[in-house]
């Protein structure tokens, strides 16, 4: 007689995923706020805004992923940082809007459950949440043994924040001679790492696993402090296409950034994968962020009082340019 076929015997295990989903449970009630609505037997992850008071909330979302940070991940088995760079990708892509983050969602991926890996992720993903000030309030754990060899696993993440309408910051309003302001990043943060991987050997990707392995700092608390006190005309996130997509998205037609290289230190790791991989200086700046993870543009006489307010707030910062009127690039260096 044919052996029975169990979901089980085809490689996903539904009684250990609810094990996991529960100890998740657990986890993420550190991170629940004013807006959650705790609802037995609901589908989906509910929340209320009114708690936030806002007039006339306009809601911002995005989502993203890790990428092949991954692989260092599993290659140096440290699994406890990726989350943070789960959440960060996205709320510091909301921000730019000045949008505070409200909640968080969570995608896992793996061939097979293996629950120590998966909670340190989860742990990483708990101490995001923390800092950017929001609430994970739902996910899914998805086995799929035909799709994922053995442990390997994936991560995405979605995120929901708000912002008052006629507080949106989009970058409409600068103009020529106003200021750039580079927030240090503490390394690749999440983009690049295709190309840094090909440049650096396995061997290498060990030897730096805990540099490469640093997580994406999160700028959330700090930025919307600093917003509410000093006016900031533009914000970028240097992520995938950095200095010449990511941070040229929020100048108006006809301006360009003068930017001064000199102004802040590149971490030596970006030389180590310039040289070892023999990277062009261009292509460097435009798949790394090369030591600056986050901007701000605000006008000349604003330069000191935001720098001093980020100080007090424990946030280095550096002036690393101006916008100058050209018609022709949207960056050059210096």
């Amino acid at each position: 007689m044919a052996q029975q076929l169990t979901y089980k015997k085809a490689g996903v295990d539904i009684a250990k995923a609810n094990r996991f989903v529960d100890t998740i449970k657990q986890m993420s009630g550190a991170t629940m706020s004013r807006g959650v609505i705790n609802r037995p037997g609901s589908f989906g992850a509910l929340f209320d805004l009114s708690f936030f008071k806002y007039k006339n909330p306009v809601l911002v979302s995005s989502t993203d992923g890790v990428g092949t940070k991954l692989l260092i991940a599993n290659l140096a088995k440290k699994h406890d940082t990726v989350g943070i760079d789960l959440v960060a990708m996205n709320v510091n892509d909301i921000l730019c809007t000045g949008a505070r983050p409200l909640f968080f969602l969570d995608y896992i991926a793996t061939g097979k459950l293996n629950s120590t890996i998966m909670n340190s992720v989860m742990k990483g993903i708990i101490a995001g949440c923390k800092l950017a000030g929001c609430a994970l309030i739902g996910g899914e754990t998805a086995e799929m043994p035909d799709m994922y060899k053995g442990e390997d696993y994936d991560l995405a993440g979605f995120t929901v924040g708000a912002v008052e309408a006629q507080g949106i910051i989009d970058g409409a309003g600068i103009k020529c001679n106003d200021v750039l302001i580079g927030l240090p990043s503490s390394g690749l943060h999440s983009n690049g790492y295709s190309l840094a991987r090909k440049a650096l050997s396995t061997k290498e990707q060990k030897l730096y696993a805990q540099i490469l392995l640093k997580p994406t700092i999160i700028y959330v608390k700090p930025v919307l402090a600093l917003i509410e006190k000093i006016r900031v005309k533009g914000m970028a996130h240097m992520t995938g296409g950095a200095w010449y997509e990511k941070l040229t998205k929020v100048l108006p037609k006809g301006l360009c950034f003068s930017v001064n290289k000199g102004n802040w230190p590149v971490p030596r790791i970006f030389k180590l994968i310039q040289d070892k991989g023999r990277i062009p200086e261009h292509e460097m700046y435009h798949t790394f962020n090369m030591g600056i993870g986050f901007c701000l543009v605000v006008a000349p006489e604003n330069v000191v009082a935001a720098q001093s307010f980020l100080r007090v707030h424990k946030v280095e910062s550096f002036v690393i340019g101006e916008v100058i009127q050209d018609s022709k690039h949207k960056v050059i260096f210096s």
